[in-house]
């Protein structure tokens, strides 16, 4: 018999000033292009892992990403990451294994260990890859960007699993809460 599905818990993205902290430290490119594929694009670390520069297209701004179940969706460029585009290999891996692994792309592990240490440099309690994937998540509902949007750029199959960022703590909803009356005027 299968085993019920633990409850989903609340996303625990990163602050912004910790990611500010985070992209201040002196670090390889490779690691920054990684963080900021994380924070800017919501990447997995397996797809990080396997980015190519066939994948992205600098001029149109778009990323192309093979993510979960084998499903691949095209997703808008945040400007940092044209940036950092510029920099890195037009073609085969932006990631490239070592050379036990010649042709084959960085394992996930070390995407995850990369980023991991760099979140521990700067101070970042708990710091994973997959907080900045939190991060992205969490900053897109809160900046008032639909349901069914951020389901589409987070690659989520279920809106239910995007549903959870909407529980993260929103300034907005004490701000709404405090603009409830009994009188029906809403500067009570």
């Amino acid at each position: 018999m299968p085993r019920p599905k633990a409850p989903k818990g609340v996303p625990r993205p990163i602050t912004d000033e910790q990611l500010r902290n985070l992209l201040d430290l002196r670090m390889h490119r490779r690691t920054r292009v990684m963080i900021l594929l994380a924070a800017f694009a919501g990447l997995r670390v397996h797809e990080i892992a396997k980015i190519r520069g066939e994948d992205v297209d600098p001029m149109a701004r778009a990323l192309r990403v093979t993510g979960k179940g084998n499903v691949t969706a095209e997703l808008p460029l945040h400007p940092l990451l044209v940036e950092a585009a510029r920099g890195m290999p037009r073609r085969g891996w932006w990631f490239p294994g070592n050379s036990r692994r010649a042709g084959q792309p960085i394992l996930s592990r070390s995407v995850a260990d990369l980023i991991g240490d760099a979140m521990d440099r700067a101070g970042i309690p708990g710091g994973t890859a997959h907080r900045l994937r939190h991060w992205y998540g969490t900053k897109l509902v809160n900046s008032g960007t639909d349901l069914r949007t951020t389901q589409t750029l987070m690659r989520h199959a279920q809106l239910n699993t995007t549903a959870i960022y909407v529980q993260v703590a929103n300034p907005k909803h004490a701000e709404a809460i405090n603009r409830l009356g009994v009188t029906g005027d809403e500067n009570e």
